[in-house]
């Protein structure tokens, strides 16, 4: 008996192959255990890889990007607040006389005086009730209804996004978070109030939420809208949680800032009863002189972004925020005492986020309000922080910024930051105000920190420069943020090859309104004379990626600076020139005549074949989906030589040709981002209308143009219409806005006119690539204000409804469109009448005079004048009524003039879409004027 076949293994070996296919005992669990370790360890590597990754994200520093102000003195940019600060200017002024605060009774020096303030200066915005609602889309009656911080804060958050180099228009649909630090100010009546002309607006004009909501509504913003109330630290703390809103992905854009504007008197009469105020409304920030706090108001907002966002998107970064750290005091000493403890342990705070030690900081910009109680408290805790451990020749150096403008309270903290951005660029700390020696209550000799009352180079520490910001609120929240010098990073270099290869320079420019586009066109013309280095195609690129493209549009174009100049001037002055083209965005489609075949299409495409590769290579596509049907070299002869060709095309050569050039043309609009809804021209343009709008493939299009066959006219995709012999191509009634392609045989002329008839035109893409520039600021959008500011509660007089007079410290522009000037009867050729009107049309306005009948009774007086304005439709109305003096016919001594413009006003006040009201009023007269009228009665 063998053992061959029995032996354990002998059949399985002959069946398998060979004993090398059974491993040794174990093998196969050692391999196994072997995979399972390899990929333990490639997971364990890819899961230390991630945790590396969240931890940078959550420590990465947050890159400021784009800042925008106004604070008090004029200070209505970044540029102008460092102006301001670095020239030692102190710009606090008397109380604002146009808020209808009762100045003559506000101001008494005994502080136990009720209703009274005994500091009577500030830091205010003299344009506070400034605003420019048609721009934001929101009617008059709302925008006088809203709080002046909302207003504020949609002008400077666009202002701001602007200097960041991002059209706002863009963002629409973003994760874009605003994050707002401000406190309520008590703007407008209670909401139980009636309030004739601002019922039903109050609510939401009010709302503290609404302060960040309604910058996200208006920009169509898809991230957190924030509104932080922490009192005077409420925008630091608004930044801190925007980094952290930043560094968790839940945004990835913010924009940061706080604003004040006191509608009321109430702060200054109830810090009098506290005697908390400095008498001369100065804040003495850390001095032997410190008398207590002075009021300011303003607003400051910042564009943030993830620096390696930032860098990746080639936008300028103005400095880093490197950590921030907000905390409470607790049960400390009081209920609005400030806390040492607390703010030496927010400050620790924010060096731990940073990743910073004490010695890595150089500048503070203090909270420093001027009070003998909390400035002692405040620089103790940085003594006792920063001021531990540092060389002697190195000091931490403070200051504030409240002594050049005042506490402008939920503003501050971002003022402040907005300060030590610019000082950090500049390299150099400048000096805090008012300060005759350092405050006696503090231990200065306790730290190694000196108060900086001169200005000073930014001291040298062989690493970036770095500052600091405090903010404190009365309710007890502090907040602490660090700043660093931005890195030497450039981004966004690479510029894609133009479409049109070389062409002019081209600048577009755009506004809401026509006024406004002048206004533009003459902030722009300022700057590029004032800058003459700057390179024509930089500004160009600028205008076009950083700026949104509105409703009223000019392009300036030039081959030379000199041309750009002339045509920017022709548009500030709203003239034409050959090196402009304006126009309004059409509320239509657009739509585009294809090139007359008996025009300069020929010359047209010899010029593109040498200037645009884009468009030489779409030609090619074309001639090649052609070749099946007939000699290529026939149809390029139809542009080689313009003397050797017909200028017809009835030839298949030519009809192939002219439907080539058509097709690569349009096809190389649409790689400048231009977007066509419908063709209209010659019968002959079928093949390349169908293929255009996606009907025909680009092979069967050139088999139909070929053969000369038309395409079935019952496709439902695409828009194509046949413009009949002396019809213009606006013409046509179907609801679209028809532009040349090529008018006089010029693409970049078709370009311009589509641009400024409402299309989106790639302009970067337009010329020759450009070298990177260094970034620089153009100017912001000219907004174009009216007053709006809810005054006293109104009085009546007579039984009619008065109103609040205002005078015009500087008559604006009329608007746009036509003025009714509305004359009593027998008043047409009264001087005052006439120079009035004659004013009114100097200024550029169209004036319609009505003659008004103030003799009828008031029933009879109101139907006229509503069916007067309804019937003309005015842009604005000019009342002349006060040049009537005759006494009411009632038996009263109240002019009738003015008694009727009363109640134009609230005839106006009725119409849902009420048209601008002037009243002028002639001083020389010897009768009281409206204002008189009111407050007499």
């Amino acid at each position: 008996m063998g053992t061959s076949s029995n032996t354990p293994g002998a059949a399985g070996d002959t069946a398998h192959g060979g004993a090398d296919e059974h491993p040794a005992p174990g093998t196969g669990t050692e391999d196994r255990l072997r995979d399972y370790l390899r990929r333990a360890t490639t997971e364990l590597r890819d899961l230390k890889k991630r945790l590396r990754q969240a931890e940078e994200r959550d420590s990465e520093p947050v890159a400021i990007i784009g800042m925008a102000c106004r604070y008090p003195g004029g200070a209505g940019s970044p540029e102008a607040l460092w102006e301001l600060v670095a020239g030692d200017r102190d710009v606090l002024g008397d109380l604002p006389d146009d808020r209808g605060w009762d100045l003559e009774n506000l101001y008494h020096p005994d502080p136990d005086r009720p209703g009274a303030s005994y500091a009577h200066e500030g830091g205010f915005l003299r344009d506070a009730a400034g605003f420019d609602a048609d721009f934001f889309g929101i009617s008059p009656r709302e925008a006088l209804a809203m709080d002046p911080q909302q207003r504020l804060l949609l002008e400077t958050g666009w202002e701001a996004l602007e200097r960041a180099g991002i059209a706002p228009t863009r963002l629409r649909g973003s994760s874009t978070g605003v994050y707002v630090g401000a406190i309520a100010q008590d703007y407008g009546p209670p909401l139980h109030q009636p309030w004739e002309g601002a019922d039903g607006h109050l609510l939401t004009g009010g709302t503290a939420s609404v302060l960040s909501g309604r910058i996200s509504y208006v920009l169509g913003l898809e991230g957190p809208a924030v509104t932080v109330d922490t009192a005077c630290s409420s925008s630091l703390v608004a930044l801190h949680l925007a980094m952290q809103s930043l560094r968790s992905g839940e945004t990835g854009l913010a924009l940061v800032g706080g604003v004040t504007v006191m509608a009321t008197p109430g702060i200054f009469v109830e810090f009098s009863r506290q005697r908390g105020m400095a008498p001369d409304g100065r804040c003495k920030a850390f001095s032997a002189d410190a008398d207590g706090t002075g009021w300011g108001e303003g607003v400051g907002v910042l564009v943030l972004e993830r620096l390696s966002d930032a860098v990746r998107n080639g936008h300028r970064v103005l400095a880093v925020v490197r950590g921030s750290a907000v905390n409470q005091d607790g049960a400390s000493n009081g209920l609005t005492a400030p806390s040492g403890p607390a703010q030496k342990r927010v400050v620790r705070s924010a060096l731990e986020s940073a990743g910073l030690t004490t010695a890595d900081v150089d500048v503070v910009e203090g909270h420093g309000t001027g009070t003998k109680l909390g400035d002692p408290i405040e620089a103790q805790a940085l003594i006792e922080t920063y001021g531990q451990g540092r060389p002697a020749e190195r000091p931490l150096l403070l200051g504030s910024l409240k002594s050049n403008i005042g506490h402008t309270q939920a503003a501050a903290g971002v003022g402040g930051v907005i300060k030590m951005v610019m000082a950090l660029r500049a390299g150099v700390v400048p000096a805090t105000l008012h300060v005759g020696e350092p405050s006696p209550h503090v231990d200065w000799s306790a730290g190694t920190v000196e108060l900086v009352t001169r200005a000073r180079a930014w001291p040298e520490a062989g690493r970036v420069r770095r500052a600091a910001v405090s903010s404190f609120g009365i309710s007890g929240t502090n907040a602490h943020v660090i700043l660093e010098q931005a890195p030497e990073v450039r981004g966004g270099d690479v510029v894609a090859e133009g479409v049109l290869g070389s062409a002019p320079w081209v600048w577009p420019v755009s506004a809401r309104g026509a006024r406004a586009l002048r206004a533009q066109a003459a902030r722009l013309l300022e700057f590029a004379e004032r800058c003459p280095d700057l390179e024509p195609g930089a500004v160009g690129r600028a205008l076009a990626t950083g700026r949104a493209a509105l409703s009223h549009r000019g392009v300036v174009t030039g081959a030379s600076r000199e041309e750009l100049l002339v045509g920017l001037a022709a548009l500030a002055a709203g003239q034409d020139s050959p090196h402009l083209v304006q126009g309004v965005q059409s509320e239509e489609r657009l739509g585009y005549v294809l090139p007359d075949p008996a025009g300069l299409w020929r010359r047209a495409t010899r010029e593109l074949l040498h200037s645009s590769p884009v468009f030489a290579e779409q030609l090619d596509a074309c001639l090649t989906a052609l070749g099946p049907h007939l000699r290529i070299g026939d149809v390029r002869a139809q542009w080689a030589d313009s003397a050797s060709v017909p200028s017809g095309t009835t030839e298949p050569a030519a009809r192939c040709a002219l439907f080539a050039v058509t097709v690569a043309l349009v096809r190389t609009w649409r790689k400048l981002g231009v977007r066509v809804d419908a063709f209209a021209g010659d019968p002959v343009h079928g093949p390349a209308a169908a293929c255009l709008a996606g009907a025909l493939g680009l092979d069967a299009a050139a088999r139909a143009a070929a053969l000369g066959e038309e395409p079935d006219p019952a496709q439902p995709t695409w828009l194509w219409l046949r413009t009949p012999a002396g019809q213009g191509p606006d013409d046509t009634g179907d609801g679209v806005t028809y532009v040349e392609l090529l008018p006089g045989g010029s693409v970049l002329t078709g370009l311009l006119h589509a641009y400024v008839n409402g299309a989106d035109v790639d302009w970067t893409a337009v010329g020759a690539p450009l070298p990177p520039a260094e970034p620089f600021d153009l100017p912001t959008y000219a907004f174009q204000h009216d007053r709006y500011w809810l005054g006293a509660p109104e009085r009546t007089v007579r039984q009619r409804r008065s109103v609040d007079w205002l005078p015009v410290a500087r008559p604006s522009a009329p608007r746009d469109g036509g003025w009714l000037a509305l004359v009593p009867e027998g008043f047409g050729d009264d001087p005052f009448v006439t120079a009035a009107v004659e004013a009114l049309g100097a200024e550029g306005a169209q004036v319609t005079v009505q003659n008004v009948d103030l003799g009828s009774d008031e029933e009879s007086l109101v139907k006229a004048l509503a069916a007067g304005i309804a019937g003309t439709g005015p842009a604005g109305v000019l009342s002349l009524l006060d040049a009537d003096a005759t006494p009411d016919g009632d038996g009263g001594t109240a002019p009738r003039g003015a008694l009727a413009t009363l109640t134009l006003a609230r005839v106006l006040h009725e119409l849902p879409d009420a048209p601008v009201l002037l009243c002028a009023t002639d001083d020389t007269r010897d009768h009281p004027a409206p204002a008189g009228l009111v407050w007499a009665a």
